[in-house]
């Protein structure tokens, strides 16, 4: 499956990486503090030095990117990943490193625009794209809704994944509305995350609960 993909792992890796070619072109017009995590209103409540912004950050994701690909090639059912939702894996944190260094870049070299509103709608559209993906997933050990009583039964994978879908889908559709709307309040969009990731965890047990009796 790695190997495969071989060309787009090397090209998501390069995308993960992207933003250390940036600090260094800025480097001497960023500040050895950098605000490295905002809190509401894109308001900066955490710093690290200019070196570990620049530097660790895209390598702790590139790490973390590695792992992630190296986790879902080693799944016991990685027969059941289609070659799709690998892409999709290796996409996320290479969005997730340019969102990121958009937001501490912008930030520090003294644009203090709000990015609450983009953050949110690619948030949102990230939600929806993995919506549509969930429903397709075949049960495996890596990717998805990941609680014993999916993993116990290939129906009950399939029925809370097909509401799962549904529900990240929706989820992703309200935080866009949100974020066009002006409502960009973490706190809104963390309410939906935890609404779409719980909801099928409960329809799963009580479906599970269900069979037993």
């Amino acid at each position: 499956m790695l190997r495969a993909s071989k060309r787009t792992m090397l090209l998501t890796s390069i995308i993960t990486l992207l933003p250390v070619l940036v600090g260094l072109f800025f480097w001497d017009r960023l500040p050895d503090q950098m605000a490295t995590h905002f809190g509401a209103g894109y308001r900066p409540d955490g710093y690290s030095s200019k070196a570990f912004a620049v530097f660790g950050l895209p390598l702790f994701l590139l790490a973390m990117h590695w792992f992630a690909a190296f986790v879902t090639t080693r799944d016991p059912k990685r027969q059941n990943i289609s070659p799709k939702l690998f892409a999709l894996v290796l996409w996320i944190v290479p969005a997730v490193s340019l969102i990121c260094a958009a937001a501490i870049y912008a930030y520090n070299l003294g644009y203090e625009a709000d990015l609450s509103l983009p953050f949110m709608l690619l948030t949102g559209i990230l939600f929806i794209i993995v919506g549509n993906y969930l429903p397709k997933a075949r049960q495996n050990y890596t990717i998805g809704i990941r609680v014993p009583w999916t993993l116990a039964s290939e129906e009950n994978w399939n029925r809370t994944h097909r509401l799962a879908g549904r529900l990240w889908v929706a989820g992703g559709i309200l935080i866009v509305l949100l974020s066009v709307t002006g409502q960009t309040d973490f706190r809104l969009m963390l309410a939906v995350l935890i609404i779409i990731a719980v909801v099928p965890c409960i329809y799963s047990y009580l479906r599970y609960a269900k069979e037993k009796e």
